[in-house]
């Protein structure tokens, strides 16, 4: 059996991460990583201590008719990237110079974060519908990749 690469190890952490999502609409996880070892990891759901969305009679942004890419601050959830980001600032971890890996390309929001909070790439398993995300990839020096997993299973150089 081959042994799996880094990307495949570590997006496949986020995709597990992932499944401690309260978001009713998308379960997204996020990895940082530095040097092949995890700094921090974030799933999307609402601030620690206040009751999730399934607790307080559904999502919002389901009840109000708002797509996927739009009107991100109408959530009661946080990001996962954003909680990554979020958690190795707590813990006193820096990031800066780190990989992320995310189950979603991470959104415009998350995008501005992830750039000043220094992290140099972003690999991540599907698309996410945000053109402001990938305009601000652009102008910046965050290199951006989709993994294909079904093609990635190979052994690292």
């Amino acid at each position: 059996m081959a042994r799996k690469s880094k990307d495949v190890y570590f997006a496949e952490i986020a995709d597990l991460v992932s499944t401690r999502s309260t978001c009713l609409r998308n379960h997204v996880g996020a990895v940082i990583v530095k040097d092949a070892q995890i700094l921090s990891t974030g799933y999307n759901g609402a601030p620690k201590g206040l009751p999730h969305c399934e607790e307080i009679g559904g999502c919002l942004r389901e009840k109000s008719g708002i797509k996927s890419g739009e009107r991100h601050e109408l959530c009661r959830g946080l990001h996962a990237e954003q909680n990554a980001i979020i958690q190795a600032a707590y813990h006193g971890v820096s990031v800066k110079g780190a990989k992320m890996y995310c189950t979603t390309l991470p959104c415009s929001i998350c995008t501005k974060m992830i750039i000043n909070a220094g992290i140099k790439e972003v690999i991540y398993i599907e698309g996410y519908p945000d053109d402001l995300a990938l305009e601000l990839v652009q102008q910046s020096n965050l290199k951006i990749r989709k993994i294909d997993m079904e093609r990635q299973h190979g052994i690292d150089q």
